[in-house]
């Protein structure tokens, strides 16, 4: 497994990534929306960052980081706001690797804590973040707005 940061150049390997993981989630979206939201991410910059995951040298996936800060937890934060490896290149322990390096490169950044999101009914992605440190907050509920 290797991950490589996401370069503007990389745009055309990402979009039908980004596209597929939101048919997976139902997430509509035009690829015009989808280029806007995610381009501001390529590179390396303050507002986060994006990750291609390789293994065997072909692109199998993604990962997205966005950058914050909690009083909570005492520091710059970061909430894994997508993350998605291609249905072939699933259950070989891909996922783990990939979220073992995020951490240890978030943790270089001075990042405290990472947040994610996964659907209640995605039983084996939730065993596979509990079994990497994270901790779902049952006293506290999700809630968004949008702008």
């Amino acid at each position: 497994m290797e991950l490589k940061v996401a370069e503007p150049t990389d745009v055309h390997v990402l979009l039908p990534l980004v596209r597929h993981y939101h048919a997976f989630e139902q997430i509509e979206m035009s690829d015009a929306d989808r280029f806007k939201a995610f381009s501001p991410l390529l590179g390396e910059n303050s507002l986060g960052q994006i990750w291609l995951i390789f293994s065997s040298e072909q692109v199998v996936g993604y990962i997205a980081l966005c950058y914050g800060y909690s009083i909570e937890f005492g520091g710059r934060d970061a909430f894994v706001d997508e993350f998605f490896i291609e249905a072939p290149a699933r259950g070989q322990g891909l996922g783990r690797s990939v979220l073992d390096a995020i951490k240890s490169e978030a943790a270089k950044q001075g990042i405290v804590a990472l947040h994610l999101e996964v659907a209640r009914t995605n039983r084996r992605a939730k065993a596979l973040y509990a079994h990497l440190g994270f901790e779902a907050r049952d006293h506290f509920h999700l809630m968004s707005c949008f702008l």
